[in-house]
């Protein structure tokens, strides 16, 4: 890895790990970081295929309540950094890095308590501040707790990119191959079970006939990745005008309408 590939890295991590609070541009998402991490260090088609696998397990993320949810942001860019010194970019590569992302991501809990312990003096600081009008230290001190949060993401990166390439290489060779296998086949099942917690949650009688039609069209090989997205993207416009059609604007032969479009549309028939 060249300097300007470290350079850029630790940058792409720093701006990972404020999006996680920002959560604007949406960098800190798996499918982002790691595509431009693998761009940075010129290992851009293995960077896209760990970010995909990686995003499928944060879909099922979220933060409830008090409950934080595990840090993607350090597991995308700890394990990007992993799998480009690791040098392995086939798929048990991919997979061994999508499987140290989990240990990463909870790993990364410990660190963002540290943040947001100091974040509560900032804030108590900040409200001090605007009690005398002091607008400018309001300012420095939202700042500096935004930059915390990219230094949560960015020192660890540094860090990683320290160790040299051959340690990490070396570490990676001397796992036995029982575990290197365990572990993807571990990557696959928790990749499958943050898509079904997403399905679990988005699982309504109105959507199931789009999830099979899609289950059975991903089956076809000659459909390319392209191909199905404009299915996908068809078959959500048809939802859309069948929602305006239907459904809660009262139109239905029962008068009142429900909470299932489709089916309004349907009963009219």
């Amino acid at each position: 890895m060249s300097i300007i590939s470290m350079v850029l890295v630790v940058i792409i991590a720093f701006f990972a790990g404020m999006e996680g609070i920002l959560d604007e541009f949406q960098i800190h998402q798996p499918l982002v970081s790691a595509t431009l991490i693998g761009l940075a260090t010129g290992h851009l088609t293995a960077g896209i295929m760990l970010g995909g696998s990686l995003q499928m397990i944060a879909l099922g993320w979220a933060n409830i309540g008090a409950a934080v949810a595990p840090d993607i942001a350090l597991a995308s860019v700890a394990s990007s950094i992993i799998m480009v010194k690791g040098d392995n970019f086939t798929a048990t590569g991919i997979s061994v890095a999508v499987a140290s992302a989990i240990p990463l991501a909870v790993a990364g809990l410990f660190l963002t308590m540290i943040v947001r312990t100091i974040a509560v003096g900032l804030t108590h600081g900040a409200d001090a501040a605007a009690k005398e009008g002091k607008y400018k230290t309001i300012e420095r001190l939202h700042l500096f707790g935004i930059m915390l949060q990219g230094l949560r993401i960015a020192i660890p990166a540094g860090l990683l990119i320290a160790i040299p390439a051959s340690a990490v290489q070396s570490a990676l060779s001397s796992m036995p191959e029982w575990l290197t296998g365990g572990m993807a086949i571990g990557g696959g099942m928790v990749v499958a079970v943050g898509y079904a917690l997403v399905i679990n949650m988005m699982a309504t009688r109105e959507v199931w006939p789009f999830f099979a039609i899609g289950f059975a069209l991903a089956a076809i090989s000659q459909l390319t990745l392209i191909a199905l997205g404009a299915i996908g993207v068809a078959l959500a416009f048809i939802y859309l005008n069948l929602s305006k059609m239907g459904g809660n604007g009262g139109n239905g032969s029962n008068g009142g309408g429900s909470n299932d479009p489709v089916g309004d549309i349907l009963d009219q028939y």
